[in-house]
C-alpha cells in the first residue's frame, strides 16, 4: 500500500517523533523510506542594501556549513534505519519547508507522507502557520501527522491502531 514513504526531518526531537510511524509502515508493507530535510537561505542582499560584500561571504559560508550539518543529521539517520532493515534514501533540499515537501512528494512519487507536527490549534496555528497544515492540505498522498507529545511505540502501534485513509488526503 505504501510502497514509498516521505518523511521530513529538521533535525529535532519533535520531527523524530514521525521515525517510529513511519518505521512501523515500512516494516509492515516492505517500504521504501526517503528522509527529507530543507535548507532555506534568505538572500540578504534582498533586505539589507548596506551589507558589504564580507558579511554576505560570511553568511553564503554560513548557509554552506549548516547544509554540511543537514547532510550528515540524514545520513545517520538513514544508517539507523538501515540498521534496522529498513531501506532508505536521503534528500537535502533547498526550498522552504512545505513547498520543498509537497515538490519532492510529487517528484519522487511518494505514496505517503508522515511528519510531526507540534499539535497547535486556533489563533497559534494562524498566527504562526503550519508546515503540517499547509503539506496536509496540497500533498498529492496521504498525509500521516504525528502529534508533540504522542510518542509511538512501535509493537503497540502495529498491533493495536488501524488505519483509515479518507478521499481528502487527511488520515485517522
Amino acid at each position: 500500500m505504501f510502497k514509498r514513504i516521505l518523511v521530513p526531518l529538521d533535525g529535532s526531537e519533535l520531527a523524530e517523533q514521525a521515525l517510529p510511524l513511519a518505521v512501523a509502515l515500512g516494516h509492515q508493507f516492505n517500504s521504501h523510506l526517503i528522509l527529507i530535510r530543507m535548507v532555506e537561505f534568505t538572500y540578504p542582499s534582498l533586505f539589507m542594501p548596506h551589507m558589504t560584500s564580507a558579511t554576505a561571504v560570511s553568511m553564503s559560508e554560513t548557509y554552506e556549513q549548516a547544509k554540511q550539518e543537514a547532510h550528515h543529521y540524514l545520513l545517520a539517520q538513514q544508517k539507523k534505519l538501515q540498521a534496522d532493515g529498513i531501506n532508505a534514501q536521503i534528500i537535502l533540499c533547498e526550498a522552504e519547508a512545505a513547498e520543498g515537501i509537497i515538490y519532492n512528494a510529487k517528484e519522487n512519487q511518494v505514496d505517503c507522507i508522515v511528519m510531526s507536527t507540534h499539535g497547535r490549534s486556533g489563533l497559534a496555528r494562524w498566527t504562526l502557520g503550519s508546515v503540517a497544515d499547509k503539506v496536509a492540505r496540497h500533498a498529492p498522498c496521504p498525509v500521516l501527522l504525528a502529534r508533540q507529545h504522542n510518542a509511538f511505540d512501535q509493537e503497540n502501534l502495529t498491533t493495536h491502531h488501524s488505519i483509515s485513509i479518507k478521499e481528502d488526503n487527511y488520515v485517522s
